[in-house]
């Protein structure tokens, strides 16, 4: 019987398990604290032209953090989603994203 994947089954596997290293970025709060976070993606969102928007995962939380995201040959700049309306359709673009890769 397999002892490494459970099955049930008499029979060996290549057990390859690859980790996931997620790519991070370091956020300077108002506070000037710094806080280490996941990049969970980058997307855009239908309804709302030219802009994209990122997803951040905080090393010791789990709020899903979501910002404008701008990046440019000077590098990245993070935004505060001001309107509610916006927020709220990307908050349901991450969300549909997130149920796609489950």
């Amino acid at each position: 019987m397999c002892d490494k994947c459970g099955c049930g089954h008499d029979h060996e596997h290549d057990h390859v398990h690859e980790e996931m290293e997620m790519e991070t970025l370091t956020l300077t709060l108002d506070d000037d604290t710094e806080m280490e976070c996941g990049i969970l993606g980058v997307f855009s969102v239908d309804g709302i032209e030219g802009k994209e928007y990122i997803a951040l995962l905080p090393l010791e939380d789990e709020t899903v953090l979501l910002y404008e995201y701008k990046e440019d040959e000077e590098g990245i700049e993070l935004l505060n989603i001001e309107s509610d309306e916006d927020f709220d359709k990307v908050s349901a673009a991450f969300g549909d994203l997130f149920d796609d890769e489950d």
